[in-house]
Order: C-alpha cells, then sequence, then structure tokens
C-alpha cells in the first residue's frame, strides 16, 4: 500500500460523497465501513510483507547461508554498547586518578577497542573455538 494509493482515495472519496448525500445521520456507518476496509487493506499488506520475508528467509535457508542468531541481532550490539559506555564511567575515573591523561588514554583505546572487537562480530579463533566445543559436547550422545 503506498503513500498515495489511487484505489483507496476512490473509496475516500465514495464514502465523503455519500456523506454529502446521505447526510449526518449516516455518518458513523459510513466512517466504520471505510475504517473497515482500511484496516482489511492494512492486514492485507502485512500479510504480502510477512510472506515475502519468510519466503525471503527460507531462500537464504536453501542455499546454505545461515540466519543470524541472537547474539548477532542489533538489540544485543547495542545493548553491548550501552553497558560498555556505562561501565566507561568508573573505568576513566580510575584511570584519570592513576595515570592521569595517559591512563585515560590507554582505558578509552581499550573501550573502543572492545566495541570495535564485538561490532566485527568477535576474534575469528575464538567464534571457531566456540563452533567446535559446540560440536563436540560431553551432553550430546
Amino acid at each position: 500500500m503506498e503513500a498515495r494509493d489511487p484505489e483507496l482515495k476512490k473509496e475516500l472519496d465514495a464514502t465523503l460523497q455519500a456523506r454529502r448525500e446521505l447526510g449526518p445521520e449516516y455518518e458513523s456507518a459510513l466512517i466504520e465501513s471505510f475504517l473497515e476496509k482500511l484496516d482489511q487493506r492494512v492486514d492485507s499488506t502485512t500479510d504480502r510483507r510477512v510472506r515475502r520475508q519468510l519466503a525471503e528467509q527460507q531462500m537464504v535457508v536453501a542455499r546454505g547461508a545461515r540466519l543470524p542468531t541472537a547474539e548477532e541481532t542489533f538489540g544485543a550490539r547495542y545493548g553491548f554498547g550501552i553497558i560498555s559506555l556505562v561501565l566507561a564511567i568508573p573505568l576513566s575515573a580510575i584511570a584519570v586518578v592513576q595515570g592521569e591523561l595517559a591512563g585515560l588514554c590507554v582505558a578509552w583505546l581499550g573501550i573502543v577497542a572492545v566495541n570495535v572487537v564485538q561490532a566485527a562480530g568477535g576474534v575469528p579463533w575464538a567464534r571457531k573455538r566456540s563452533r567446535e566445543s559446540k560440536q563436540s559436547s560431553d551432553w550430546e550422545d
């Protein structure tokens, strides 16, 4: 459904014309009818988008690619960044007291480095090790 849907505009024009012809006593029924049509249009558009997204995900899986895990989602990265900035406050204070400007620079270089590594998807050798440990778990039969 586009912002300027001509079919929906025609429906609204027809509803307004019917209101002019029938009078204000039918206004609530006309509005309910138009809103019901609008709701059906929104539902069909949403269903179509969900089906398309599901089909795209199925194609990705069928091609052998993997879907992002919960650890790779935007929320996880956003949360990691927020936590690192909150922890940066006391780290900065300790660094200034102990090492003045040089200590502050070292602390912030460490904070930035941790966030860059996390944003890049982690350290490759650590990802490989975690995949291997998942595959050869002692708990699986």
